[in-house]
């Protein structure tokens, strides 16, 4: 059995090329494929992975734009339908998350019911291109995540990420909602219901260049609102939560 990445795109023409040559550097060391999720890219993403004929990469056809939250389940849910994959990883098309950084993330545990999480705040760990100002805002939003959902991780707004396939056929990936990027709070908040091992890997994250970023004030309203509710639930409904998340 062997890892599958997923990665999300919509309107990458400019980012997922570069991708996925460098994956292709790395493939000749590790096996694993790669499921690009399209939501239906003005810019033609799809056609043009396609045309590329990679033999390791499928691409997934969304008809339309639909959030990252729901192409990563979209995703999880073809995975969890095969049997040749071991592990799950979450990286984006824009180049923000480097393939440099995957082997250690890939290698950080054999635990068959874990996260690893590609992490920027810890010692090792590292942002490039990104202002003071943003680096506050990440900081700061998983400072207050930390402390909502009483979830002693660095980076839960991340989403480089390596998950195991049994601890994704543990979860209810139906019952979440989140849409945007506060699908990493989710997806953490119910891999730690799961009582899975955690552990956080040290990356270097930077900023894309080509492209535009899919950040939006609503996106980070929707984080601040959900990790509100999720706090306060789980103060006073532990046990609902677990029974919402996990099977």
């Amino acid at each position: 059995m062997k890892p599958v990445i997923l990665v999300p795109t919509y309107n990458e023409s400019e980012t997922i090329v570069d991708l996925l040559k460098k994956l292709a550097q790395l493939h000749i060391a590790r096996d694993f494929d790669v499921l690009v999720i399209d939501d239906n890219s003005p810019d033609n993403t799809a056609n043009i992975v396609e045309s590329l004929d990679i033999p390791w990469v499928q691409v997934l056809r969304r008809s339309h734009k639909d959030g990252l939250g729901s192409a990563y389940r979209a995703g999880f849910a073809q995975v969890l339908n095969s049997d040749i994959y071991s592990r799950v990883v979450t990286m984006d098309a824009d180049g923000s998350h480097r393939v440099e950084d995957l082997p250690a993330m890939l290698d950080a545990t054999d635990e068959p019911l874990s996260m690893t999480i590609g992490t920027r705040w810890i010692t090792g760990g590292s942002v490039v291109n990104w202002p003071k100002s943003r680096q506050l805002l990440s900081r700061a939003g998983t400072r207050y995540a930390r402390l909502a959902l009483e979830i002693p991780l660095h980076d839960l707004t991340g989403g480089f990420r390596v998950y195991t396939k049994e601890l994704l056929s543990q979860l209810n990936l139906d019952e979440m909602k989140a849409s945007g990027y506060c699908y990493s709070l989710e997806m953490a908040m119910a891999s730690e219901l799961a009582g899975a091992t955690m552990i956080e890997v040290p990356i270097t994250f930077v900023e894309r260049i080509n492209g535009v970023s899919k950040m939006s004030r609503s996106i980070v309203f929707e984080a601040l609102w959900r990790t509100t509710l999720w706090g306060v639930s789980r103060r006073l409904r532990p046990n609902a939560d677990k029974l919402h998340y996990v099977k």
